[in-house]
């Protein structure tokens, strides 16, 4: 019920056309393969085979990057293994139809999307883990030190907003954003924005 709900909400958008619908994780990976869709949306828990597990199997076969996953919010725990192992966002199943499109888009354009309630736990995580005596000294000895315009413009990039809408969020020129966005992938000692998306969600408070 819940996957034909999607595929009606996904269905009523102009920009976005359903090429496939599986039953189970196993049956996601063969059709991911057969059809090369842009946006692969994938549940956590699936019959025969598990959302992480597809997952590694797209991974293997170059889909990562295109995968969405869908899920409720008590596995959320598992958003960032999904996102270790390359997914590009990760959402609840509760989201409105228009978020659940503007995700497809963010993942379809190559850009990180997490949903609010998964990037709040994954910090109450990343703080819980680094709440112990020393964790903080340890935090500081280990942190880059971007500056508080390179820390708005990571934090954008961890919400999946692309160069053009950070410019426009903190009012500066594209080509500026560009110069910010190389400067943290220098500094944090990452390839691309996905991994600084990862380190943002895992260090930033």
């Amino acid at each position: 019920m819940v996957r034909q709900g999607l595929r009606v909400f996904l269905e009523l958008e102009p920009d976005i056309e359903v090429v496939g619908e599986a039953a189970d994780g196993a049956q996601a990976v063969r059709l991911a393969g057969e059809l090369d869709p842009d946006v692969v949306l994938l549940d956590l828990v699936m019959p025969v085979l598990d959302g992480l597990a597809a997952l590694e199997q797209l991974a293997e076969r170059g889909l990562a990057e295109r995968v969405l996953m869908v899920t409720s919010f008590g596995e959320y725990r598992s958003a960032l293994p999904a996102l270790r192992a390359g997914a590009r966002g990760y959402i609840s199943k509760e989201v409105d139809p228009a978020a659940l499109a503007t995700a497809v888009r963010a993942v379809a354009a190559g850009h990180v999307l997490l949903g609010p309630q998964v990037a709040q736990q994954l910090l109450a995580q990343a703080g819980a883990a680094g709440s112990g005596p020393g964790a903080s000294a340890g935090r500081d000895r280990m942190a880059p030190q971007l500056t508080a315009r390179e820390h708005e413009v990571l934090d954008l990039i961890a919400a999946g907003r692309s160069n053009r809408e950070i410019a426009r969020a903190l009012t500066l020129a594209e080509k500026t954003v560009k110069t910010h966005v190389s400067n943290i992938l220098m500094k944090l000692g990452v390839a691309d924005r996905t991994q600084a998306a990862l380190w943002a969600v895992r260090h930033e408070e």
